[in-house]
């Protein structure tokens, strides 16, 4: 690339993501964090704040159903823009339909904009898997649940409520999620076009500032880590500049356990790295649980076991989860790190997606989280060694056929970034 050329990527970089991405994610201490379970909880958290709000609302989510909980975010939407509370909303052009509640929406007040409507769009295959909600700049929403009722899948009814987590946050870290709002609300509206008026000057003494910064942030996460205080991140993964955040910060987290290591997800196809990490945990005598959910995509549970060879024999407990639809996307390690958030395991989320976790240290409510997950992992069918390369020769040419097409698909998708 030219000089030219580069110069003109940096300013499109800045213009859409602004200052604060350039810095990938800070940790702050004084936050509140409150673990939901479920949308029973999540819902009801959401809706009182939302009938409570005073000035505005934005919420961000992949999935907006026309269902019972749909319907009652929606009333309390519809609510805060006739009190006039600006409510703002962002949803998925292939997550979500276009819903005849929406019809009432623009009268209202409420402005709705539409991510990447078309399957390849402006900003190709990508989608907005994010799950996200700011109210009065003074609490925030983050995790995996849509706004879906809990026991509805498909048009299908669960046994059980979706296996599902969301937090609640109120402190520092809530400006953070805020800002990641508004610089999608923005390039929802500009694309990929930078305007003249948000180019900054990027010259040598700004990327000097930028590198100093950086380096105080380091101090200070590594002040913050080294005091046991309880601290929060929010860590948002993109296609421009956070391409590998949120697998970076499951790396780091991993790759310093020294205990356990309790992961959860319904999507697991991760890429070589994050696989070694696990086989390398397993390996230096860390107990490493893994829960993986199925009957949700048929392709997904043949392609899936096919990983399973080379974490068994490190020593990786594996357990498919079946008692209902585990949809969380969550991890503990060593019981003072965690990670509540909307990114599965697999090509589509780490390396296409917009996605966003919240990174928990030191933080109360980790216990909780922990006793989940491993309540979860004994209700899940354990994944036997023997008896899993016992398996017929036909379903291992299965297993094998599904991987490499699913791999070959997503090399393709991703321009050869997935591994």
């Amino acid at each position: 690339m030219s000089v030219g050329g580069a110069r003109r990527f940096a300013r499109l970089r800045q213009s859409l993501l602004g200052r604060r991405y350039w810095q990938r994610y800070r940790f702050t201490s004084g936050n509140d964090v409150k673990l939901l379970r479920s949308g029973d909880e999540f819902f009801s958290a959401l809706i009182a704040r939302v009938d409570a709000a005073q000035s505005d609302v934005a919420l961000e989510t992949y999935i907006f159903c026309h269902d019972n909980a749909g319907k009652a975010v929606s009333a309390a939407l519809l609510r805060a823009a006739a009190r006039g509370v600006r409510v703002r909303v962002i949803t998925d052009g292939i997550g979500t339909a276009r819903l005849p509640l929406f019809n009432e929406w623009p009268a209202a007040g409420i402005d709705h904009r539409i991510y990447n409507p078309h399957l390849f769009g402006r900003f190709g295959f990508s989608r907005t898997h994010r799950k996200l909600a700011v109210i009065d700049d003074q609490f925030a929403y983050c995790g995996g649940i849509n706004i879906v009722d809990d026991y509805e899948n498909n048009g299908e009814k669960l046994p059980y409520r979706r296996w599902d987590f969301a937090v609640e946050l109120h402190g520092p870290v809530v400006a953070d999620i805020r800002q990641a709002f508004e610089v999608q609300w923005r390039r929802i509206r500009l694309g990929h076009r930078p305007i003249e008026s948000m180019q900054p000057d990027l010259g040598p003494k700004t990327a000097a500032s930028l590198g100093s910064l950086r380096r105080r942030r380091r101090r200070r996460n590594e002040e913050l880590w080294a005091g046991g205080q309880p601290c929060v991140a929010f860590v948002a993964r993109d296609n421009l500049i956070n391409r590998r955040a949120i697998e970076k910060a499951y790396l780091a987290a991993i790759g310093q356990a020294r205990n356990e290591v309790l992961l959860a997800n319904p999507y697991f196809m991760p890429g070589r790295k994050l696989r070694r990490a696990l086989v390398f945990a397993a390996r230096r005598g860390v107990v490493v649980k893994l829960i993986i959910g199925r009957k949700e995509f048929r392709a997904l549970d043949y392609a899936v076991p096919f990983l399973y060879r080379a974490l068994l024999r490190a020593g990786v407990q594996i357990a498919e989860y079946e008692k209902t639809l585990l949809h969380g996307k969550v991890a503990v390690v060593d019981s003072k790190w965690a990670t509540v958030g909307s990114s599965n395991l697999d090509a589509l989320s780490l390396m296409l997606n917009n996605e966003a976790n919240v990174v928990l240290v030191n933080d109360p409510s980790i216990d909780a989280l922990r006793e989940a997950i491993l309540v979860a992992f004994k209700d899940a069918r354990r994944i036997d060694e023997a008896r899993y390369d016992a398996r017929p020769a036909g379903e291992r040419v299965l297993n094998w056929l599904a991987y490499t097409t699913y791999r070959a698909v997503m090399k393709l998708l991703t321009v050869g970034g997935y591994d």
